[in-house]
């Protein structure tokens, strides 16, 4: 019996950020990147040329993760394409923003497309769930569940470069409280209590520095033993990033 026709994914267009939105952008997080004196270690761990998938801790300010693209544009010229919640893309406002700002939806069919047209993509594994962690959590990830980004890199034959930002976990003071869980897990809306310079919502001006891993190469694509493959490359990765969170 012949074997099935291969289906080719719908080709996705890569977002094209105007040089005038990038210079909008870069004038936003310029007070930012100042308050948190921030800085990006390891970029000669970035690969040159191809597509890569960049796997980051998600904090709550989630700000950093702008910040780090935006050093990566600066130094290699590449700007990464975020993989944003579906949230995101369901608010009207927020949705038009995301897409100005190079961000798509994170589904599947979108990253494998992009990786192999040879975009940087970039990934924050833990998601929403992750950023609403307590703070008697901070400096790990939640990412026992999520092994969709590491498929994603086995089924494109990508790198994954693992990057960690310790000190992102303490810009913010967040609370244990069951209003959080109850919100989040029959609406997946963040609704969290937090703390940051003193008792206001200012994020405290705790220096940020990005940590980048050299990249994770993934095996050969093993059809027969993908499960496997995958389970075995999450645990790499999961012990590269908790190295970086260990400072």
């Amino acid at each position: 019996m012949p074997a099935p026709p291969r289906v080719e994914p719908p080709r996705v267009e890569p977002p094209r950020v105007e040089p005038a939105a990038i210079a909008r952008f870069r004038a936003l997080l310029r007070p930012l990147r100042r308050y948190h004196q921030h800085r990006v270690v390891g970029l000669e761990h970035l690969p040159a040329a191809g597509g890569f998938l960049l796997a980051l801790n998600h904090s709550m300010a989630t700000y950093d993760a702008f910040m780090l693209g935006l050093a990566i544009h600066e130094a290699t010229g590449r700007l990464p394409t975020g993989l944003g919640d579906n949230l995101i893309f369901k608010l009207p406002g927020l949705a038009d923003a995301a897409r100005r700002a190079g961000i798509r939806p994170a589904s599947p069919a979108h990253g494998i497309e992009l990786l192999r047209q040879g975009e940087v993509v970039m990934v924050a594994p833990g998601g929403m769930r992750e950023a609403l962690r307590p703070s008697s959590e901070r400096y790990t990830v939640r990412w026992e569940r999520r092994r969709g980004f590491v498929r994603l890199a086995l089924l494109a034959q990508v790198p994954i470069v693992l990057v960690g930002c310790r000190a992102a976990d303490d810009m913010f003071t967040v609370y244990e409280n069951r209003l959080t869980k109850l919100v989040y897990r029959r609406w997946r809306l963040p609704l969290p209590i937090v703390r940051g310079l003193g008792p206001s919502l200012v994020p405290r001006p705790v220096r940020l520095v990005h940590r980048i891993a050299p990249p994770v190469v993934p095996p050969v694509l093993d059809v027969a033993a993908t499960d496997a493959q995958v389970d075995a490359l999450h645990a790499r990765v999961s012990d590269v990033m908790r190295g970086l969170l260990r400072g």
